[in-house]
């Protein structure tokens, strides 16, 4: 069964953040919540953890993991953007957005998607991320919360799917799940490959 820890969304206890941050950094799998939805989480460099996740979703080797970051401070070290690019990151971030880049030369192959070479990005503006990303100093590898049959919009949704399956879960209230919109930047173009809750006029 996996740990329950309530952390307040506005704002967010220290003491709380940091058991989730060493759950993490000793390689565990976490679900928390998102400005769009529940997520499922594990440290950059844990590959025990992403293929449990992978297990959890039934995702194949081409689904892009998303990369959730804090803030755009290190983007360069993860993924290569011109600096329209850039400039579009900076207007709409942080929010409701994917955004699909090319992966840099240093990033772990396993991280990419396996022909494409891309790899998504989130910088979420839920106080619970920011809190836990902070405390972490990394970036934290992600996919949203999604299982065939189950909707995911409180706690006792996502115990009922995963209680055995992570190591732990956070607890903040509600939380509906509000897809992201989803950009395809790595062509060199802006391309919406799904509407969602990211307001799409800001890419103009």
């Amino acid at each position: 069964m996996a740990k329950l820890v309530s952390i307040h969304p506005q704002n967010p206890q220290q003491r709380l953040v940091q058991q989730v941050v060493d759950e993490i950094k000793a390689g565990g799998v976490i679900a928390y919540p998102t400005d769009s939805g529940y997520a499922l989480g594990t440290a950059l460099g844990n590959k025990k953890g992403l293929e449990r996740i992978r297990q959890i979703r039934q995702l194949s080797k081409r689904h892009d993991f998303t990369l959730m970051m804090r803030d755009l401070a290190h983007i360069g070290e993860y993924a290569k953007l011109d600096n329209n690019a850039f400039r579009l990151l900076k207007k709409v971030l942080p929010g409701a957005y994917t955004f699909i880049l090319e992966g840099s030369r240093d990033i772990p192959k396993r991280l990419l998607h396996e022909k494409k070479k891309t790899i998504g990005l989130r910088i979420s503006d839920h106080g619970v991320v920011q809190a836990l990303l902070s405390a972490l100093d990394e970036p934290m590898m992600s996919v949203s919360l999604i299982i065939a049959g189950h909707d995911f919009y409180d706690i006792d949704d996502v115990r009922d799917a995963v209680d055995n399956q992570v190591d732990l879960i956070i607890d903040d209230g509600y939380c509906p799940p509000a897809p992201t919109t989803v950009v395809d930047l790595s062509s060199g173009s802006v391309q919406i490959i799904r509407h969602g809750a990211g307001d799409t006029s800001l890419l103009e």
